[in-house]
């Protein structure tokens, strides 16, 4: 059983950081960006933005080609942070190397507590797939925290997008069965929030009682709303969070200067 962890301030402080894409190569580069050094510049802005943090969490791609030293590099860089990380895949990631490095590292959870909030971290990657899926694995690992709670509010985190974003390219490329894990939010009651990556840019929708958030990428960012992949001149960022006791979310995104670490223009693909 996880450790839970208690606040004295009246709400739990989570830092999101999502879609870092980093490499071993030290001088190899996404779509021209420098993704080590635009992880490291939201990381600073994070340190002087948040005064208090509670947990740390990365929801998928954290590398770009799946290595061991790219994943090094991720953790080298969050030790400077003053909380703990947690860590799922996405779908550049190797889930199966995550795990192991997770487990020697600390970064592995099925869920972490905090005060009177369960934060679940879900799988949805499919090996050599864009696209999302959670397995029955990870269905019964959300049942299981459902079942378990003993009253806290929980926040469900994952790398796929399950809902409708408008975007004619990228919708095919989130959560496959989305019904499923929606399902099991309408039904428990005891969601709060649905957080996700992979979409590289900003989402806060609300579906019933269930805040809907998607937070920027900390490297290249896409554009909203488009019909063919294209991406966007907003710079890296990350998505603060404050989970109160009485279940209320006060959060918000935070991005870099304008103008720093912008993909090249007129990318297609990468």
């Amino acid at each position: 059983m996880p450790p839970v962890i208690t606040t004295e301030a009246g709400y739990v402080s989570i830092v999101q950081l999502t879609d870092s894409h980093l490499f071993a190569d030290h001088s190899a580069r996404l779509l021209g960006l420098d993704t080590f050094a635009s992880l490291n510049a939201v990381i600073d802005q994070v340190l002087d933005e948040v005064d208090q943090m509670d947990l740390v969490l990365a929801t998928g791609d954290i590398t770009q080609d799946g290595s061991e030293g790219g994943y090094q590099r991720f953790m080298d860089a969050v030790k400077r942070l003053p909380a703990e990380c947690r860590w799922l895949p996405g779908n550049h990631d190797d889930a199966q190397l995550m795990r192991t490095l997770g487990d020697e590292s600390g970064f592995n959870a099925e869920w972490v507590d905090l005060s009177s909030w369960r934060i679940v971290l879900l799988d949805s990657s499919i090996p050599g797939a864009v696209p999302g899926h959670l397995d029955e694995q990870q269905l019964d690992r959300l049942d299981r925290a459902l079942a378990t709670a003993g009253g806290r509010h929980l926040l469900v985190s994952l790398h796929h997008h399950p809902v409708d974003i408008q975007s004619d390219w990228m919708n095919p490329l989130g959560l496959q069965n989305a019904d499923r894990l929606l399902q099991c939010i309408d039904d428990s009651g005891s969601v709060r929030a649905l957080l996700w990556g992979h979409i590289h840019q900003h989402l806060d929708l609300m579906r019933g009682n269930v805040r809907l958030l998607a937070t920027p990428s900390t490297c290249i960012q896409f554009d909203a709303h488009s019909a063919d992949f294209a991406t966007d001149t907003q710079s890296p960022g990350y998505r603060w969070l404050r989970l109160y006791d009485d279940g209320s979310i006060e959060t918000q995104v935070s991005r870099l200067p304008d103008g720093l670490f912008v993909a090249d223009p007129g990318a297609s693909g990468y």
